[in-house]
């Protein structure tokens, strides 16, 4: 046998769906199909011609800002970690609650001692809040960094608050510490953001728990039509848990 019948065959179109999947995979936001092109050097017609197929076969799903991961990828055993995979889990958890609720939601997570805003979606009826300052510095003032402050244990909690100003957004913002450490340690299981972030807009937040993961489920919605009650918060708990079981919590039982 020569070298050349010893060489495994490769087929060259599977190789660049795979890695068309494997960007996307790999992508901490939506990946529009023109920016694909650009990143493997395929030709657009090419990279929409394997795009199409993957959408078709589930393991691509399109949304109105990119790619994300489909339903059949997890069939891959690929670890939750991956940025593709969380984002697609997050962005079909967050979908639900707007449908459900009618109301733009978010979701954000607290890694390497800072708050970060990972997902947005939008309703088309209660559009989202303008994020005229970042959660880097103004998660105090909003239900997301509330919340996931109050998940914190005392010793996070307060290095956080350590190493960051609590900034007067708006009149309404908490800008003293010691009432702010009050509402978190007195937290219903939610938090609120009544105008403290964005004059007119008020949100509500719910943790999301899994393995190494503390993260803040939201909704945003006009201030005058807001009402937050046992009902609108059961929605978003529930939404929360499910989003926590496909983040993994439910392994996390099962190994205590």
């Amino acid at each position: 046998m020569n070298a050349r019948e010893s060489e495994p065959t490769l087929i060259g179109s599977v190789q660049r769906a795979l890695r068309l999947v494997d960007i996307v995979a790999n992508a901490s936001r939506p990946v529009p199909t023109k920016m694909l092109a650009t990143a493997t050097g395929l030709t657009p017609g090419t990279t929409y011609n394997l795009v199409r197929t993957l959408i078709h076969e589930g393991y691509l799903a399109a949304e109105p800002d990119g790619l994300v991961i489909g339903t059949r990828f997890p069939s891959f055993q690929v670890q939750i970690d991956a940025r593709g995979v969380f984002l697609a889990r997050v962005r079909a958890a967050l979908k639900q609650v707007t449908e459900e609720v009618g109301a733009t939601a978010y979701l954000s997570r607290f890694d390497d001692g800072e708050v970060h805003l990972i997902d947005i979606v939008d309703a088309t009826s209660n559009p989202r809040v303008e994020l005229w300052v970042g959660l880097h510095s103004g998660a105090h003032a909003t239900a997301l960094g509330k919340q996931i402050l109050a998940d914190l244990d005392e010793k996070d909690r307060l290095d956080y608050l350590s190493r960051h100003r609590l900034e007067e957004l708006t009149p309404k913002t908490i800008s003293d510490r010691r009432t702010l450490l009050t509402q978190l340690e007195h937290s219903p299981g939610w938090t609120v953001d009544d105008e403290e972030y964005s004059i007119g807009s008020t949100c509500i937040a719910v943790p999301v728990i899994a393995p190494n993961l503390t993260a803040s489920l939201a909704i945003s919605l006009p201030s005058d039509r807001a009402v937050v009650d046992r009902a609108l918060v059961g929605k978003l708990q529930g939404a929360a848990q499910l989003l926590s079981l496909r983040l993994g919590a439910d392994a996390m039982d099962n190994q205590e």
